[in-house]
């Protein structure tokens, strides 16, 4: 993704599950605080997935009556995961060893506040709503029960979180807000207190043998069917999700929506139950193999009951799977076997392209990256343009010697010849820009890469591959500038992902139709052949479906994509990110990625809404329609 087109995006989930009591784990792994620092460790192998902030909270067994068995912490500081943990952990560097080491683990559980056995993390990129802490997870809704106490993180997106607010007004509640995170959890814990004031009104002799206080709560919150809670709270819901939760009286959970479009995955060993947004984090800190860490299923949560065992099964039916493809293509970590092998083949899936707009062949071409994630995308192009070399070479070498002019140093030269792949750009990591102004911060761009003078020469063409390109600022303001400083005759920016094409509401912040350079580009195109007719008859057919329901809603904008080209598409792309004002004179073309050669290069994650406009939920639809009128009206807001 070009470095400056910042969007807020998917946020991390963590969860760990202790599975033996502490004073077992103590005695097995010599480490009192062994869970809390696997938390601390699956955050920071997810901290790629946000910085806005992170939260951690914890649910301590068998505290005395009267003692806290809660803990929340949350930050939205600079560097906020070591913050956090450095908090959490401060109070164990007080004790001395041989306290850790023989001390009751209810004491240090006292005097450590956030340790405990049952614990979830979250890491904050903030789609909507503030940047304090107060907007960071995990969210807490307390009661005086101990089961009815409900924490909850999430990394999702509703498209309907107005009407889900409305719906718990008219449902007597009240409450506070109406972001995603507010609705999620008011819905979660009214449905909660609706299955406890079931079972307690089946309470009775044969129920609960008569049972009343303590032990009738008791066993209520062991009967407590959190897959039924889940499917009565999500019922509505409409977007990507996938949540980490805990009770007070210890049951902790994770679920992902039924189209499995946010993803999640469980690592289960003798000592823990895990759960992160990604398969790399729980392979690295529970030294696992990829096979041993399974994705959670769509439309399934796992459930850890307080008394250990663990349920996983479907509370909502699964719908078409639709995994997010940005996913595997910017956000995750690319050390993930799957992963790292997508992006390879989303390079690979790029060489035909480049070399037919490279015309000639590679002898006066240079092959970069920009920025630093596309850097496995690069090595896959790289290496079937080589591929493709040799096979050339080698036809021409046969045919060569089966005329008998084959010579030696004709073989030697075809020896010779490879790719010019050089590390163009590099990326100065002091510079912070996302903590400036908007202004600032497009100063500041311009100087987070520096290039390698003397590694271009004035006749070959720059090819430089990026992840994707959503606005194109960053391009115009800073890149192209920057990489015309090598005096190229030509710069190629190859994309390895399709144009961004439409707008995102599952969970990363791209809602707004006239932000997209794509978009841009068709409205050009089309604006310059003088069909402005075709815009204002999407508009009239987006108008006239704004009552609607979401599931008669159509996708009227594809139509402005359908009137253009590909090869119009990157030309107009190109003409709007070079800079009005560029010195240089070499020419400047775009190479986007083909929807089949995505679709090739990762067959398991359909999910390309914001490439083909075939949203998952009815919802998406209701939201490409909005971003369109405001566009229109040129309305500068969010579509949902």
């Amino acid at each position: 993704m070009s470095v400056s087109d910042f969007i807020g995006h998917k946020c991390g989930i963590a969860l760990v599950r202790l599975k033996c009591p502490l004073e077992a784990l103590r005695a097995d792994r010599g480490d009192l605080l062994w869970g809390l620092r696997r938390l601390y460790l699956l955050m920071e192998k997810q901290r790629n997935r946000g910085q806005d902030g992170a939260g951690i909270a914890t649910v301590k067994f068998d505290m005395p009556a009267g003692e806290p068995f809660l803990m929340r912490m949350r930050s939205a500081k600079r560097n906020p995961v070591e913050r956090l943990f450095d908090e959490a952990l401060k109070p164990a560097a007080d004790l001395s060893p041989l306290e850790l080491r023989s001390a009751h683990p209810i004491e240090l559980k006292r005097r450590v506040s956030m340790l405990g056995e049952a614990m979830i993390g979250h890491l904050r990129y903030g789609t909507y709503g503030g940047r304090g802490p107060s907007f960071c997870h995990p969210y807490v809704r307390r009661s005086s029960v101990a089961s009815r106490n409900l924490v909850i993180a999430g990394n999702f997106n509703l498209t309907n979180s107005n009407q889900l607010f409305r719906a718990l007004v008219a449902l007597g509640l009240n409450p506070v807000g109406d972001t995603d995170t507010g609705v999620v959890l008011e819905k979660m814990g009214h449905f909660l207190d609706l299955e406890h004031d079931r079972l307690r009104a089946a309470s009775g002799p044969d129920s609960f043998r008569g049972l009343d206080g303590q032990l009738l709560a008791d066993e209520v919150a062991a009967q407590v069917d959190l897959h039924r809670v889940l499917a009565h709270a999500t019922e509505d819901f409409d977007g990507g999700y996938a949540f980490v939760g805990l009770t007070g009286s210890g049951d902790a959970f994770a679920c992902r929506d039924p189209n499995g479009i946010r993803p999640a995955f469980v690592a289960e060993t003798d000592d823990v139950v895990a759960v992160a947004s990604e398969r790399a984090a729980l392979t690295t800190v529970f030294g696992l193999e990829p096979s041993q860490v399974r994705p959670l299923e769509p439309g399934h949560a796992i459930v850890i009951r307080r008394d250990g065992r663990v349920i996983e099964r479907p509370f909502r039916e699964a719908g078409p799977r639709t995994e997010c493809s940005f996913e595997r293509i910017y956000f995750s970590r690319g050390n993930d076997p799957d992963i790292y092998a997508e992006r390879k083949r989303l390079g690979a899936e790029l060489a035909p392209r480049v070399l037919e707009m490279l015309g000639v062949g590679t002898d006066q071409a240079v092959f970069g990256f920009i920025p630093n994630t596309s850097e496995t995308a690069y090595l896959g192009l790289v290496e079937e343009v080589e591929r493709r070399m040799r096979h050339a070479r080698a036809r021409d070498l046969s045919a060569q010697l089966a005329a008998g002019t084959l010579t030696a140093a004709q073989i030697d030269r075809a020896l010779a010849l490879g790719v010019r792949a050089e590390k163009v750009a590099h990326k100065d990591q002091k510079l912070r820009t996302f903590i400036t102004h908007d202004e600032a911060r497009r100063d500041l761009v311009a100087h987070v890469y520096d290039v390698t003078l003397g590694v271009v020469h004035p006749t070959d063409t720059l090819v430089m591959i990026d992840d994707s390109i959503v606005r194109g600022t960053t391009l115009r303001e800073s890149i192209v500038t920057m990489l015309s400083r090598l005096q190229p005759a030509r710069i190629l920016i190859a994309s390895s992902s399709p144009p961004i094409r439409y707008p995102d509401c599952y969970g990363i912040d791209m809602s707004q139709l006239g932000r997209f350079v794509a978009f841009e580009a068709a409205v050009k195109v089309l604006r310059s052949r003088g069909e402005q007719r075709l815009i204002d008859e999407v508009e009239r057919r987006c108008q006239a479906q704004q009552h609607l329901p979401d599931a008669r809603l159509e996708n009227h904008v594809a139509r402005i994509y359908e009137a253009v080209s590909d090869a119009e598409l990157e030309i107009a792309v190109a003409s709007l990110i070079r800079p009005i004002d560029l010195a240089w004179r070499g020419s400047l073309h775009v190479a986007y990625q083909s929807l089949d050669g995505l679709h090739r290069a990762m067959p398991a994650h359909t999910g390309a809404w914001y490439f083909d406009g075939r949203y998952p939920t009815p919802g998406g639809y209701r939201v490409l329609n909005t971003a369109f009128l405001q566009w229109c009206r040129r309305e500068d807001a969010r579509a949902y």
